[in-house]
């Protein structure tokens, strides 16, 4: 009989770094798409953050499949998250569409904060654990809704709709406000949905994810923009419907003895152990020697009127 397998050293060390090398792809796209929008190209840059949502998703599952995910790869993953979700689509949208007047850029700067809000909040309450809903909106899905607009506006479902009529410099203005505050908000997200044939959720979710892979891949600009609004819409409507707004815990900014107490969980295994205590021959704690000794019992206090 042998042992269960062992990889060596070196082998170790390479799937550790795999799901780090997708985060740095990210990365790289994040960068890119930042590039590409201060050159004007924005169908470019729109596609470069497509993918680096790609890597990130591919990133984590690896990490899981793996067993390499480390404190240092959860704390990368948001560092680059914030780059590529957070102010490369804000950018893009201020080169495209919102670079009219002085003051456009306070957008990017809210769209940016609330990105890297929503990150820390997310690294302290839900990484590393499997999960089927995220509390806010995940900045993958608000960054690429976004970055895919302008996809979205050279299609001829935009031209030949009454979309076209709409003055989409205001509406994108209050998206990038309503998309900031969902991130930041405690709404539920639904993640990936749990696919299979065992259950009638299983088969419609690997329907669902199904159809999404075939949208992406056949018509990325015509679909990826109205399917992730419907996922924003959707997950706002499911709360207000259940009453689940009214459930959760409070916002970004309380309970903050509940994140530690998570943090606590999911690091329990780094966490010295306590020394117990030696006890005596009856059970109760070992008396120290350089205690002093116990003072005699107090007579009864007489009750006063």
């Amino acid at each position: 009989m042998t042992g269960p397998f062992t990889p060596r050293p070196d082998v170790r060390r390479a799937i550790v770094v795999l799901p780090n090398g997708f985060t740095l792809a990210n990365l790289f796209f994040g960068i890119f798409a930042i590039v590409s929008a201060s050159r004007g190209e924005f169908v470019e840059a729109g596609r470069y953050v497509v993918w680096g949502g790609i890597a990130d998703a591919l990133d984590g599952r690896i990490a899981r499949a793996t067993r390499s995910g480390t404190r240092f790869g959860s704390e990368l993953d948001s560092l680059v998250d914030a780059i590529s979700f957070g102010l490369a689509p804000a950018l893009i949208m201020y080169f495209a569409v919102l670079n009219r007047s002085g003051w456009d850029w306070i957008f990017v700067f809210l769209f940016a904060a609330c990105a890297v809000i929503r990150l820390a909040r997310f690294n302290v309450e839900q990484a590393g654990r499997a999960k089927t809903y995220f509390k806010g909106l995940p900045s993958p899905a608000a960054g690429m809704t976004l970055a895919t607009y302008y996809w979205f506006s050279q299609t001829g479902l935009y031209h030949q709709s009454l979309l076209s009529e709409l003055p989409w410099q205001t509406v994108l203005r209050w998206l990038m406000i309503g998309l900031s505050a969902l991130m930041i908000s405690n709404v539920p997200y639904l993640a990936v949905p749990r696919i299979g044939l065992r259950s009638v959720r299983e088969v419609l979710g690997l329907v669902l994810v199904i159809a999404s892979i075939g949208g992406v891949i056949f018509l990325p600009k015509a679909f990826l923009f109205p399917a992730l609004i419907v996922y924003v819409i959707v997950g706002l409507a499911n709360a207000a419907v259940l009453g689940l707004l009214d459930r959760l815990p409070g916002t970004v900014f309380e309970d903050d003895e509940d994140g530690d107490a998570d943090e606590d969980e999911r690091y329990e295994g780094e966490r010295p152990r306590r020394k117990r205590r030696k006890r005596g021959r009856r059970g109760g704690t070992a008396p120290s020697r350089f205690a002093p000794a116990s003072a005699p019992p107090e007579p009864p206090h007489e009750d006063r009127a």
